[in-house]
């Protein structure tokens, strides 16, 4: 088990301050008096599997091993690890049932449905722009392996 870490606790801004969320790049100035609650909860979803579970579990309550089967490449180990820390997050609720063999399933909470909306639109950005930066990528590269090759003197 992973070393406890000290709970963060969000920093408000003082009194008399609009509390609404800045626009632009504001919010991920240190600055920014809640930065680092901002940044730890954003960094939840940057991980490689949290985004496709939470998406996955919009459609209903499912079951580990059908989790599992759906999330392609992922570990059991990391699944179970990535739907530990999203119940712990409050977007995703475990439920066991007194059954034998036992039956837990897993699903969004209110919480995480919410994130439904910022979700697919992330996904439906991904999928307008993948050629985009499949294209973007293989430039870069060629101009590094130009910029690598030794001039003929």
């Amino acid at each position: 088990m992973p070393p406890s870490q000290p709970p963060i606790q969000p920093t408000l801004p003082p009194a008399g301050e609009q509390q609404g969320a800045p626009h632009g790049g504001a919010m991920c100035s240190t600055d920014h008096p809640a930065s680092r609650v901002i940044r730890d909860t954003i960094a939840r979803f940057g991980d490689k599997w949290s985004i496709l579970v939470i998406g996955l579990l919009q459609d209903g309550p499912q079951r580990f091993g059908d989790l599992h089967r759906r999330v392609d490449g992922i570990s059991h180990r990391m699944l179970s690890q990535t739907l530990r820390s999203l119940e712990r997050d409050g977007l995703v609720s475990r439920t066991s049932y007194p059954e034998v063999p036992p039956r837990v399933e897993y699903a969004a909470t209110e919480l995480g449905r919410s994130l439904s909306e910022p979700i697919v639109a992330l996904v439906n950005w991904a999928a307008d722009n993948h050629l985009a930066i499949f294209e973007a990528r293989e430039a870069f590269d060629a101009a590094a392996e130009l910029a690598a090759e030794p001039t003929a003197e």
